[in-house]
C-alpha cells in the first residue's frame, strides 16, 4: 500500500520512468489481483475495493475531471422506513443507470440504432462513432453539482456559471429528484454518485449558508431533501446508505457494476453501455491539440 500511495504521488509518469514500463505494469497487476482476493474474502469493504478501482483506474480526489466514482445502490427515496432485506430497495447493479428506466432506455436503445445506420454510410457518416449517451456518468462538472454547498467547491461552481450560483432549479437540492432524474426522466442525466455520498453528511447541509436561490415554485434551495427514511438527518442518510453500500444485497452484484464501469463492458453494445465516442481513452489525441 506504501508504494501505491508512492506511485500515486509519483502520476504513471514518474512511476513509469523511476522503475521501469515493465515492473510498473507488473506491479499494478499485482496489487490488482491483491485487492480483488482481499474483497472477495472479506478482508476489505465494498467502499475500500471501490476506491482502490478508482485508483487504479488513475481516478483520484485532485483531479475533478477525474473524479472518483461510486455507483447508486439504493432505488427506494419514499419510503418511511429503509428495509434493506427488501430487494425492491435497491438498484440493479447489472445496467448502467441509462438501462434502468426501460421508456428512457428504449429511446437510448433508438438512438444508437439510428446512429448505427449512419456510420454504415461510409465516407458520408463523417466518421459517426454510434453511442447510447451523448453525456457521461462521471464529469467535473457533476462534482462540483454535487459538492455546491463546500468549499472550494462551491466557489469553483460559481465560476463555472461565470461568478454566480446556476439558476435554483438546476442546483443539487433533492435526493429523491436526482434519483429519478438519473435513472428514469432525463435524457441528459445518467450520471453515478462520489464517495462522498458514503461519508460526508456536510456535503447536504448548507452551513455556509449561501444563497442559493429560489426555485420558480418559489421554493428556496437551502439543505439538500433527503428521503424519508433518513429523518431528516444527513449524518442518518449517509449512515444507512453506506450500510446499503455494504449489505449482502449488492457485495453479491457489485461486480456486475464493476464491470460496467471499469471492466469489461464499458462500451457493450449488449449491456447498452456505450458513451460518446471522445469520452474513451485514446479517442482523442490530446498532444495534437495546440489551441
Amino acid at each position: 500500500n506504501s508504494l501505491m500511495a508512492r506511485y500515486n504521488r509519483m502520476g504513471i509518469g514518474g512511476a513509469l520512468q523511476s522503475v521501469g514500463k515493465d515492473k510498473y505494469k507488473n506491479f499494478i497487476k499485482s496489487h490488482r489481483a491483491k485487492v480483488t482476493k482481499d474483497w472477495q474474502t472479506g478482508h476489505i469493504t465494498n467502499y475500500e475495493y471501490i476506491m482502490n478501482l478508482n485508483t487504479l483506474a488513475g481516478r483520484s480526489f485532485n483531479d475533478l475531471t477525474q473524479y472518483p466514482v461510486f455507483p447508486w445502490v439504493l432505488a427506494d427515496y419514499t419510503s418511511e422506513e429503509l428495509d434493506l432485506n427488501n430487494a425492491a430497495s435497491f438498484r440493479d447493479l447489472s445496467k448502467p443507470m441509462g438501462a434502468i428506466g426501460e421508456a428512457r432506455a428504449a429511446q437510448f436503445r433508438e438512438r444508437y440504432e439510428g446512429l448505427e445506420d449512419m456510420a454504415g454510410m461510409g465516407p458520408d457518416s463523417g466518421g459517426m462513432v454510434p453511442f447510447h449517451y451523448g453525456t457521461h456518468f462521471s464529469c467535473a462538472g457533476y462534482v462540483l453539482y454535487y459538492l455546491i454547498r463546500l468549499e472550494p467547491f462551491s466557489r469553483l461552481n460559481a465560476t463555472l456559471q461565470g461568478g454566480k450560483f446556476d439558476r435554483a432549479d438546476r442546483l443539487f437540492r433533492d435526493i429523491g429528484s436526482s434519483w429519478l432524474s438519473a435513472s428514469a426522466e432525463n435524457l441528459q442525466d445518467v450520471r453515478e454518485l462520489i464517495p462522498e455520498w458514503y461519508s460526508l453528511p456536510d456535503m447536504f447541509t448548507n452551513s455556509n449558508r449561501f444563497d442559493l436561490g429560489t426555485t420558480q415554485r418559489g421554493v428556496k434551495v437551502d439543505d439538500v431533501g433527503l428521503p424519508p427514511w433518513a429523518k431528516g438527518d444527513a449524518t442518518e442518510f449517509v449512515r444507512l446508505h453506506r450500510q446499503a453500500l455494504e449489505s449482502k444485497h449488492v457485495s453479491e452484484r457489485l461486480h456486475g457494476w464493476v464491470d460496467l464501469i471499469f471492466g469489461y463492458k464499458q462500451r457493450s453494445k449488449e449491456a447498452q453501455n456505450v458513451y460518446v465516442n471522445c469520452t474513451y481513452e485514446g479517442a482523442v489525441d490530446i498532444e495534437s491539440i495546440d489551441d
